[in-house]
């Protein structure tokens, strides 16, 4: 099965038990920036949106792409926040069926857009978008120089993206054989091709053409989740909820404890990272 396949596979079959559980944000959260402020995880969730915006410092958009969507927590959110036209882009059809439910729910089916489409094949014809907003999927991406490409070019000139997403450290020192063991469980777990860290994020932003380009490593901030996403699937509801999704569920699931794991190491890392097109 083909990377997409098992992507699509994974959501499709797990996304139902996230949002009983959870709700509709799909992604870490915030957790201060020494991640010990005690907080609901749901509201950890919304904070890290807040704090990408602003750390973005977005003031403004009308267009927005969300790449990598999930069921369009994100998408929602920017489209109320600055009265902006979003489309979301997911692999899976189930979450973009979860998505036009949320969407008809919050009266926002005129504003925000899902559908099932690889990232990858954006062209400028997509565009062109103020804000290419990306929170975790990038670590599914592949290709991620194309992945940046595809953002450069959707983007309209003086357009913004804006991306939170799985890294490793910063190379050198090479990866031990133990680092690397890790990061392939993890990577086989939740179907994803090797991360680079956010230092070469960077970097192929600059190569692209990008100006005002930006980075950060906020690890310590969403550190706390990974543990709050364990004590909620020990739930008798979330236990039931793992059985009836199946096996990816289940494998994703047995990640979180690698997770835990990469992030003590200091070899997993979550990073911020932003540029604007000339």
């Amino acid at each position: 099965m083909k990377l997409n396949e098992r992507i699509r596979h994974f959501y499709d079959t797990s996304t139902k038990l996230w949002l009983d559980t959870w709700g509709e944000h799909m992604h870490h959260g915030h957790y201060g920036d020494d991640g010990k402020e005690k907080k609901d995880h749901q509201q950890a969730q919304t904070d890290l949106v807040n704090k990408l915006l602003l750390w973005g410092d977005v003031q403004a958009a009308s267009r927005i792409l969300d790449a990598g969507c999930g069921v369009g927590g994100s998408a929602r959110y920017l489209a109320k926040l600055y009265g902006a036209k979003v489309k979301g882009l997911t692999l899976s059809p189930v979450q973009v069926t979860a998505a036009q439910i949320y969407n008809e729910k919050a009266g926002l089916q005129d504003q925000v857009e899902i559908v099932a489409q690889d990232l990858l094949t954006l062209t400028a014809a997509d565009g062109p978008f103020d804000l290419v907003w990306s929170m975790e999927s990038g670590e599914h991406i592949p290709e991620k120089q194309a992945m940046l490409e595809r953002f450069y070019e959707v983007l309209s000139p003086g357009g913004k993206f804006l991306m939170a997403t799985w890294c490793i450290r910063q190379e050198p020192p090479a990866l031990r054989p133990e680092e690397q063991q890790l990061l392939n469980t993890i990577g086989e777990l939740y179907h994803l091709p090797p991360m680079i860290s956010i230092e070469k994020y960077r970097e192929l932003a600059h190569e692209l053409g990008f100006k005002h380009v930006q980075s950060a490593d906020w690890s310590a901030a969403v550190a706390p989740f990974w543990k709050a996403v364990i004590q909620s699937a020990l739930s008798l509801p979330s236990i039931v909820g793992l059985v009836r999704a199946g096996i990816p569920a289940i494998k994703g699931a047995w990640a979180m404890q690698y997770m835990i794991k990469g992030y003590r190491m200091n070899t997993l890392k979550f990073g911020v990272i932003q540029g604007t097109k000339p």
